[in-house]
């Protein structure tokens, strides 16, 4: 079924916005669930870390080959080896707990399993990650509801396309928080598993 917004000249911008914004929420949301750390080594749980590339702050992964070999280590080779001691101080100075070794060619990062307390406090912190998602995906909800209710107000809807789009607005943000309520089910039981 087309979108009924996407065919209103009164709403097709505000559909398309809306629309876009909540598919924003969700990637940030996405974004945070692949950052944040599981039992596993990954090679996301360096995405935020960010190294001081002559003067420029540049992304790990733009600047070294991030890579985990194993369940407990991660290795990240540089492309330029002077960078070597830049990268190891950037990891350990990123509060990920992580405590990286430099043997002059590779920084190898051993990643220690998680306490059972440890995981728990990491699964609070999914809740509140997906709590405040939700909350804004419910904010840009209500500015699509402003929106076509003032479309109606302006007479640039009829009162049953506004009844229509309402409800569709509803079940956009019903179906993005249902997307991260799921994404964050999955990433919890990762963060449980031992």
């Amino acid at each position: 079924m087309a979108p009924v917004m996407a065919g209103l000249p009164g709403l097709k911008d505000t559909y398309a916005q809306l629309k876009t914004r909540m598919e924003k929420a969700v990637e940030d949301f996405r974004k945070a669930m692949a950052a944040t750390r599981t039992g596993r080594a990954s090679v996301h749980m360096l995405d935020g870390v960010s190294v001081d590339y002559y003067g420029t702050p540049m992304p790990l992964n733009q600047i070294a080959g991030v890579h985990a070999p194993e369940a407990q280590m991660i290795t990240v080779q540089p492309f330029d080896p002077s960078q070597l001691g830049a990268i190891e101080k950037a990891i350990r100075t990123a509060e990920l707990g992580l405590n990286p070794m430099n043997d002059g060619k590779l920084i190898r990062v051993p990643v220690p399993p998680l306490t059972t307390e440890r995981r728990q406090e990491m699964v609070k912190h999914l809740h509140k990650v997906l709590e405040e998602h939700r909350t804004a995906v419910r904010n840009i909800r209500r500015d699509g509801n402003d929106a076509i209710k003032k479309a109606m107000k302006d007479k640039k809807i009829t009162e049953d396309d506004e009844k229509r789009s309402l409800e569709e607005i509803q079940k956009l943000t019903d179906d993005e928080i249902k997307k991260m309520e799921e994404m964050s089910k999955m990433k919890e039981k990762e963060v449980m598993e031992v």
